[in-house]
């Protein structure tokens, strides 16, 4: 049995969307980042990290969100695993800028524009942030203006993970980058986006 660790308001919205893409059933563990529960010697064990998502896959322990995602597309042998070497490799690499270009940036710029208490916020945190926001859209904009999907001709683990990482963007006006809102719109309009989407904004 597969047991997912980690709350749909954190990075392991993208590990439960691509379980429901898969059509696995799962044990889950609810837990919010810095959790008390993410702070015991058990769980140390599991990721000396402290961070959430972690996998235990009949004894299989894994953390980190996109590997996750990875190593479960490739061992249930889905389509949404590129089986052509190239479009393999576009997925790691979107993948890997994702994590580099947007992942905590969109982060901090929706935070500190309008997620926090206006008490909390601090405009000079979003303007840095929108300053590294803006040209990662125009290069995902570029990209997808070439193709529908980042890794191949269909929807795969490339689209999950940066589409599921971008979960802030559905909140932000991307009138510039057209591309990028519909592809987003059309990633997110899928029957397992849609059930893990529920789970975050219950």
């Amino acid at each position: 049995m597969l047991r997912i660790y980690g709350s749909a308001n954190s990075r392991t919205l993208r590990v439960i969307w691509m379980a429901g893409e898969l059509g696995i059933s799962f044990e889950h563990k609810d837990w919010l980042p810095r959790a008390p529960e993410t702070r015991t010697p058990e769980f140390h064990a599991l990721n000396p990290n402290y961070r959430v998502p972690v996998i235990d896959d009949d004894g299989f322990v894994l953390s980190e969100s996109m590997a996750i995602n990875f190593y479960l597309a490739k061992k249930h042998g889905s389509a949404l695993y590129p089986a052509d070497a190239r479009h393999e490799a576009l997925a790691l690499q979107w993948s890997l800028w994702e994590t580099d270009r947007l992942d905590r940036q969109i982060v901090n710029y929706v935070r500190h524009s309008s997620a926090l208490p206006e008490a909390e916020r601090k405009p000079e945190m979003a303007a840095a942030a929108w300053k590294e926001v803006a040209p990662a859209l125009d290069v995902l904009e570029t990209a997808l203006t070439k193709s529908e999907w980042l890794a191949g001709p269909v929807f795969s683990v490339a689209d999950l993970n940066v589409a599921g990482a971008l979960y802030r963007a559905l909140t932000i006006d991307l009138g510039k980058w057209p591309q990028v809102q519909a592809w987003l719109n059309r990633c997110w309009a899928r029957p397992a986006a849609k059930q893990v989407r529920a789970m975050r904004e219950k």
